[in-house]
Formats: structure tokens, C-alpha cells, sequence
């Protein structure tokens, strides 16, 4: 395999140095090798060391460089690199890690890149990492041991711990204008036992407030709530939630009255013949939500001009196994959909589509880390295309 990933760099080179930058879009992905046997399915050897990194790849479809990789970063392999999230100034991106406890910090205002490591001392297996709306503080949630580590964006100091004893944190939404925080506990880390309630937090305290299940099934229902999201723009703070093993969109609505959320289910993906709802994101104008399905691989387009809890459905728009995160470009005219979660059977594909956000059309497959027999874990624009898409 190492000789097909040289044959890969050195073509890649050639075509950056042939063709200058006249056209490109520019994401960052971290990337790990298949395993065996996709390894195997591809044609290309197993027997070549577990190599982890971060790429610089070109993902313009019109440009001569599409797919080509301009930079890489090496990560230790022993990291198990997940997710890249930027802080809302687009000056720091932030790499959470399943195997340490770490986060690992890249500063996006200098080049070349590289990466510095905070100690999250007692997270085990670190998902998302969310910031406040003011930027001022971060949230990573760890799935294996519970808990939430809070931390200073301006320092990178770890500055307090959300217990959520019972749990295994994965999603996290912050509304400062209500002060709450809400948390989802979606999955054993052996991924055996599938849980079904989210945890409000009082965001200035830092205190368990309680749980709210996300089914009306009879308990354990297992479906899983993995991601959040507050929608933007609605007069009453409302968050949506993916429910993986649901197949589903649900809704938590506040009700200041009570200072209480009530959960309702919006959308049912079974019905378009759709499973595994993982990531939201919304447009700047908040009338269109997205949504990706690992199983088998799609991208949805919502119309939610009306009504954030009555969803239309305008585009179901394939991609392929595993469809996971979304860059999105500033004006909302180009979605790329990475397709990999976990490297499970059937969902890490190891391609990048990339889709027009209007028409609802597929315009290209990016297959470069793929061919190469790499699995992208995320995905990320550059700060100069990338929109935060309500993130």
C-alpha cells in the first residue's frame, strides 16, 4: 500500500505545481487507514502500519487539482484523532480523541500548521467539542467516562467538569440567553447499549438539572440521541436532535413558564428509506436544515421557513456509506458530505461528495484518501470557504 499512497502524494504534486491555484476550495480532513478488510476490498495491503494525519486536500470540483493534497499534518496514531471543530473566530480548530485524554489544538493564523495538545485529565473517549456563543468557553464531551470538560478558549485552560454520572455524553447545545446546556447520552463505548435521554445542565453552575427521554417507546427504547443543535432564529429556543438508532428528528421546545423543555418527534427518516441520523446544520437565513444518514448514505435538505417543527423535505441527495460531517461553502452553494463513521461495516465508505446545496444534485466523488485506503473521520473547510452552518 505504501507504494500506491507515494504514486498518489507524487501525482498530487505534479498536478498542484502544473496547475496553479486559479480555482480551488480548500478542506481539512483527518483521516486514519481502513481496516483489514476494506483494506483487502480495495486490492491493497493490510500489512502496512495504522497511520493517522490531517490533509489539506482541494475539493473544487472544476479545478484541475480536484482531490489533490496539498499539505498533510501526522497525527499519532496511538490518538485515534475523531473530530475537528473550529472556535467561532475561525483562528483555532480543536481535534478531539478517542484513545487519550487530550484535545489537540491546530492555530489556523499560522502556516504551516501544527498541532499543540491540552490535557482533559478524566475524559475518556472525547466526541464533540461546542463554544458558547460568545466564544468565550468550550465544552468536550466525553463519551466513556460521563462527564463534560469545560474550558477557557482564550487560554485553553480546563476550568470545570459537568458530571453526568450514568450517561455517555456525545452532542452538547449551549443557550446562554436561558442558561441551559443540554447534553446527549448516546452509546456504551463498546457500542452494545444504545441510551435514549438527554441531560439539562444550568450552563452558569455547571449543575445536572435533570433528563428528558427522547421516545414515546417503553424503556430502554435505544434510540440513541447523538447530535444537537438549537435552531437559529426562533422566537422560543428550540433544539433538534438526531436520533441514531431512531432513525429520527426530534425536537426539544422551551417553555419558559416552566423553564422546561418538551421533546416531540419532527421527522421520521424510515419514511424516505433512510437510517442512522447523525449531524445538523443550518444556513445563515435559518430557512434550510440538513441533516446526513450513515445508512445508506445520504444528505437531506429541509425547508424550515415555516416551521422549525414541521420540516419539508425538499432533497434526499445520495452520498454513500457512512455519511457523517459537512463543510459547507459561505454561500451555501456547495455541501461536502464525508463519508466514514468509525470505520463500521457499512458505513465508511472513504469518499467525499460533494453536492449542490440548490438543485439537490450529486456534482462529484472524491475518492483520493479512499483509493488510497484511508477513511476520513471529518471534515472541515478552510476558514476562507467554510460556513459554520449554525455550529
Amino acid at each position: 500500500m505504501k507504494a500506491c499512497i507515494c504514486a498518489a502524494v507524487a501525482a498530487a504534486s505534479l498536478v498542484i505545481s502544473a496547475h496553479p491555484a486559479a480555482s480551488e476550495i480548500l478542506a481539512m480532513l483527518n483521516y486514519e487507514t481502513k481496516p483489514d478488510d476494506q483494506l483487502r476490498s480495495l486490492k491493497l495491503s493490510g500489512d502496512t502500519p495504522r497511520r493517522e494525519a490531517i490533509a489539506i486536500v482541494n475539493v473544487d470540483p472544476e479545478s484541475p487539482g480536484f482531490g489533490s493534497t496539498l499539505a498533510e499534518i501526522p497525527i499519532d496514531p496511538a490518538t485515534v484523532a475523531h473530530h475537528i471543530f473550529y472556535d467561532r473566530s475561525m483562528t483555532k480548530a480543536y481535534v478531539a480523541a478517542l484513545a487519550q485524554p487530550v484535545l489537540q489544538v491546530l492555530d489556523m493564523t499560522q502556516n504551516p500548521y501544527r498541532l499543540r495538545t491540552i490535557d482533559a485529565p478524566g475524559c475518556t473517549m472525547g466526541e464533540d467539542v461546542i463554544f458558547d456563543e460568545a466564544n468565550e468557553t468550550w465544552y468536550l464531551t466525553c463519551m466513556a467516562s460521563g462527564n463534560v470538560i469545560v474550558g477557557s478558549v482564550a487560554t485553553d485552560e480546563v476550568t470545570g467538569v459537568i458530571d453526568l454520572p450514568g450517561t455517555n455524553p456525545h452532542g452538547l447545545a449551549v443557550h446562554s440567553g436561558i442558561d441551559r446546556i443540554l447534553v446527549t447520552s448516546t452509546i456504551t463505548p463498546d457500542l452494545q447499549k444504545p441510551a435514549e435521554t438527554v441531560s439539562v445542565v444550568r450552563a452558569s453552575t455547571l449543575e445536572l438539572l435533570g433528563e428528558i427521554k427522547m421516545s414515546d417507546a417503553p424503556s430502554p427504547s435505544g434510540v440513541a440521541p447523538v447530535e444537537i443543535l438549537f435552531a437559529p432564529g426562533t422566537e422560543t429556543p428550540t433544539a433538534i436532535v438526531t436520533n441514531m438508532f431512531g432513525h429520527s428528528l426530534w425536537a426539544l421546545v422551551w417553555d419558559p413558564a416552566t423553564e422546561e423543555f418538551s421533546p416531540q418527534q419532527v421527522f421520521d427518516f424510515q419514511t424516505v428509506g433512510a437510517g442512522v441520523p447523525l449531524e445538523i446544520y443550518f444556513n445563515d437565513a435559518g430557512d434550510r436544515m440538513f441533516v446526513t444518514t450513515a445508512v445508506p448514505g445520504h444528505l437531506h435538505i429541509f425547508d424550515v421557513s415555516q416551521d422549525v417543527l414541521a420540516p419539508t423535505l425538499l432533497h434526499s441527495v445520495p452520498a454513500a456509506g457512512g455519511a457523517h460531517h459537512v463543510g459547507f461553502t459561505k454561500d451555501f452553494s456547495l455541501g461536502f458530505v464525508q463519508n466514514s463513521l468509525l470505520n463500521l461495516p457499512d458505513m465508511s465508505d472513504g469518499s467525499v461528495t460533494v453536492v449542490d446545496l440548490e438543485a439537490g444534485t450529486v456534482l462529484a466523488s472524491m475518492d483520493a484518501l479512499k483509493e488510497a485506503g484511508y477513511n476520513p473521520n471529518s471534515l472541515v473547510l478552510l476558514p476562507e470557504w467554510n460556513a459554520f452552518a449554525g455550529h
